[in-house]
């Protein structure tokens, strides 16, 4: 059961907001929509849809307001859909304590460590419930979907498509956490959420993850980086990824922006390629 909390027209589409109660959480939660116009009348097949996470103390507003992504969704006739970044709610001991652990910063994992594995389940909800609940109520195609993100985000989408490619068509990252495992940001949140095995750590982890993947994205996968980005030193890891998808065969182009940084007008400079590189993929 989905609720319609907000409906906006934009570019001859709609921007909504929904929650729904996900078994995998426990708790409400909420996502956004675009469907764009060609939604309108594709009868029970639906439009091929794009998932995008957001990063560290986002919420599922932030990428539908500050990327504009629309314009270029509704050009392709992709959906596109944003959860929030974490379970809200469970007031835990320190749930707000930090901005890079607990509330807006899920980390896209399922949690094994009390008292965080009761709600914080967020693989499972955006690979199973979020996509489900989505393609069941909605002119969403899910046997076209996408999936991409920022930062945090850009881990979260790596993991689930490299660990799903027979659910996710197509993948992208805007600076993601590329090697989670070797960065300060990866190890608070994996020993936080997930205990001190650092080899559990690794389903998590892009650059683990590409060398065992069950099969390649052959159409490749499209990560944007800038080089002004205060986060690049330390913990993204973009090398450590661009080099692991060479060890793997894994295609990849990796571009590097002079003057950027991590921000949105990071990702509104070159969003448009990415609703590109999926649409390439997803309308086939």
């Amino acid at each position: 059961m989905l609720t319609l909390l907000e409906e906006h027209a934009c570019h001859d589409g709609v921007q909504r907001i929904y929650r729904h109660d996900p078994e995998t959480i426990g708790l409400p939660m909420r996502f956004s929509v675009y469907l764009p116009p060609q939604a309108g009348g594709t009868g029970g097949a639906g439009v091929p849809g794009l998932f995008y996470l957001a990063g560290l103390t986002c919420t599922e507003e932030t990428f539908p307001i500050k990327a504009g992504a629309q314009r270029f969704a509704a050009q392709h006739g992709i959906a596109l859909i944003a959860p929030d970044t974490s379970p809200r709610g469970a007031n835990l001991p320190g749930e707000a304590d930090a901005w890079d652990f607990g509330v807006g910063a899920g980390f896209y994992l399922d949690a094994t460590r009390e008292p965080w594995s009761k709600h914080w389940g967020m693989y499972s909800y955006v690979r199973d419930e979020l996509r489900e609940a989505v393609t069941a109520n909605l002119p969403v195609d899910g046997a076209r979907l996408g999936i991409f993100g920022h930062s945090m985000g850009g881990h979260g989408a790596l993991v689930l498509a490299l660990r799903n490619p027979e659910i996710y068509r197509s993948v992208s990252a805007f600076a993601p956490i590329a090697a989670p495992t070797r960065c300060p940001w990866g190890e608070k949140a994996f020993s936080g959420y997930l205990g001190d095995d650092r080899e559990a750590w690794k389903q998590y982890d892009a650059s683990e993850l590409v060398g065992r993947a069950a099969r390649k994205f052959e159409e490749g996968i499209l990560v944007d980086q800038g080089t002004a980005d205060p986060f690049l030193p330390n913990q993204l890891n973009p090398d450590v990824f661009e080099a692991a998808c060479k060890a793997a065969g894994q295609p990849l182009t990796l571009r590097r922006h002079d003057g950027y940084d991590h921000g949105y007008f990071f990702i509104q400079t070159f969003v448009e390629d990415h609703l590109a590189h999926h649409a390439r993929i997803l309308l086939k």
